[in-house]
């Protein structure tokens, strides 16, 4: 194992022992100087960052005038973001320990749609939640299972070193969570099409590609690449597809809103239906980012004018060949970039 690897190996280990061990009100200071120290060092993820942010902050300012981006308060901004990271980093490690029932009473949701969600599920039918990368998902994870979900099925891409994806997937499945694995085993869309089939859940993080498959769609005034899997397994399987936002609600709690279901157009052929339901998936993304922009973790590229050319070109050639059989739409350290320090 090479240096790097084993010095992640070791801080992700301290982290499901030490930080678990200590007093909340100890270490999340700690936790936010190390969000500070990243912050000020303008990394490669928080240079990524702050080129996402300033998407958002111009089609903000597009609405209300002229669209000059104040370098000083995208620089507030994208510290509030790493901040709100590194939050979700010890909500994660010290999740095992935090009691359900403040899982449950601090938790801040639309209840029609959660009731909605639960109805389904409970009459057979499965329902697929698509998310950005915004707030705790992991709490956002055991919160649904506690209140009548059961369990969920997610998917996950393989991290580096091996050790470290080790943790997580056993982290998750002790919370009541399948997590499948992007490579190593059967093809995550035929599992989820199976679970939804069966009635039950899947969960997928969607605010970015990770295959070659991905849609291309509007988002903030610009082209990006999302995920084809959620809408896939919706009109594959009849599933309802509901986008969902998380953030942090004040120091301890959180809130979500579970959005309306997105609807399987009547017409067109099915890749018609899923860039169609993509791009409305990536919409109710757009509402719940500019709600809670400093929740929004997106240290990584997914505007198509960031993309590797190679790759892009590769993307539109396999769309263009009808190919979206893919559900990869990964977990919180999806991107295999996860647990690096931005």
């Amino acid at each position: 194992m090479k240096l790097r690897e084993r010095v992640i190996s070791a801080g992700f280990g301290a982290g499901w022992t030490l930080v678990c061990r200590l007093p909340e009100p100890w270490v999340r200071p700690l936790f936010r100087f190390g969000a500070d120290i990243a912050w000020r060092r303008q990394g490669h993820g928080v240079q990524v960052l702050e080129g996402n942010l300033v998407r958002v902050l111009r089609t903000e300012a597009a609405a209300s005038g002229p669209a000059d981006i104040d370098g000083k308060e995208l620089r507030t901004l994208s510290r509030a973001v790493l901040r709100s990271y590194a939050r979700y980093y010890l909500e994660t490690f010290r999740l095992q320990v935090i009691p359900d029932e403040r899982i449950v009473d601090e938790m801040h949701v639309n209840q029609q749609n959660l009731d909605l969600t639960l109805e389904h599920l409970k009459n057979g039918r499965g329902v697929i939640y698509a998310l950005p990368h915004m707030g705790d998902f992991e709490q956002a994870g055991r919160w649904v299972i506690l209140v009548g979900a059961g369990s969920f099925t997610t998917v996950a891409e393989r991290l580096k070193p091996d050790s470290v994806f080790e943790r997580w997937l056993k982290f998750r499945e002790g919370l009541g969570m399948e997590v499948l694995p992007t490579t190593g085993g059967p093809h995550p869309f035929g599992v989820m099409a199976q679970r939804l089939r069966a009635g039950k859940l899947v969960c997928i993080v969607a605010d970015r590609d990770l295959s070659d498959t991905g849609v291309e769609v509007d988002f903030f005034g610009e082209k990006a690449l999302l995920p084809a899997g959620p809408a896939a397994l919706a009109v594959q399987t009849g599933a309802a597809l509901m986008p969902v936002s998380c953030w942090f609600e004040g120091d301890t709690g959180w809130g979500a809103h579970i959005g309306d279901e997105i609807p399987v157009p009547a017409g067109g052929d099915r890749k018609q239906k899923v860039a169609v339901m993509t791009q409305q998936m990536a919409t109710a993304f757009e509402h719940g980012i500019t709600e809670h922009l400093e929740d929004w973790h997106m240290l990584q590229k997914l505007f198509v004018a960031d993309l590797d050319p190679e790759r892009l070109a590769k993307s539109r050639a396999r769309n263009g060949n009808g190919n979206t059989r893919n559900g990869n739409g990964s977990t919180r350290d999806g991107d295999g970039e996860r647990p690096v320090d931005p």
